[in-house]
C-alpha cells in the first residue's frame, strides 16, 4: 500500500509521518545513519539566499534550503540529515532550535536531489520545551516530487521548521 502524500491529504499524511517517524526511532540504532546537524545563518534583508548540505555514500543526497526573509537579526537554524542504513531513505529537517522565527519570510523552498519526496510539511511554530509544532495551513505550502515550498499569495510569512522525508529515485541501468 502506497503512503499517504502530503500534496494528496495533509491530514493522513501527517499521521503517515508520525508513524513513520516513530517507527525510524524504535528501529535499532544501526537501522539509521546518525543524522548530520549543521548550524547555519537565516539572514533578513529580503535577498534570496541558500543552503545546502549533503549526506549518504559519495554525497547521494542533497537538501537545499532556499528562502528571502525580512526583519530582524540573523537567527541561528539547523539543518539535520539521514539516511537508512540501506541508504535508500533520507531525511532533510529545517528548524529554528528556539521554536519560533521571527523573520518574515517573503518566499522559501526545501528541494531535495537523489531523491522523490514520500512526505514534506512546513510549520509556522517548531516544538520547543513545552509547545507543540504548529504546521502551516494545507493552502501556504505545496509539496512537489522534488521541492517543499511556499505559495505565492496564500503563504503569511511565518515559518519555523520543514520537514522532508524521501526515498531514493529510480535509477535507470
Amino acid at each position: 500500500m502506497a503512503a499517504p502524500s502530503a500534496r494528496r491529504d495533509g491530514g493522513s499524511a501527517s499521521l503517515w509521518a508520525a508513524l513513520l517517524l516513530a517507527a525510524v526511532a524504535l528501529r535499532p540504532a544501526r537501522a539509521v545513519s546518525e543524522p548530520t546537524t549543521v548550524a547555519f545563518d537565516v539572514r533578513p534583508g529580503g535577498v534570496v539566499h541558500s543552503f545546502s548540505q549533503s549526506v549518504g555514500p559519495g554525497d547521494k543526497y542533497t537538501c537545499a534550503f532556499t528562502y528571502a526573509s525580512q526583519g530582524g537579526t540573523n537567527e541561528k537554524w539547523q539543518m539535520s540529515l539521514g539516511t537508512s542504513e540501506d541508504h535508500q531513505h533520507f531525511t532533510c529537517t529545517i528548524w529554528r532550535p528556539q521554536g519560533k522565527s521571527y523573520l518574515y519570510f517573503t518566499q522559501f523552498k526545501a528541494e531535495v536531489r537523489g531523491a522523490e519526496i514520500e512526505y514534506g510539511m512546513a510549520y509556522s511554530k517548531a516544538a520547543f520545551e513545552r509547545e507543540s509544532d504548529v504546521p502551516l495551513k494545507s493552502e501556504e505550502f505545496e509539496v512537489t516530487k522534488t521541492a517543499v515550498s511556499h505559495r505565492p499569495g496564500a503563504f503569511k510569512a511565518e515559518l519555523s521548521k520543514l520537514v522532508i522525508v524521501a526515498k531514493a529515485s529510480r535509477s535507470e541501468l
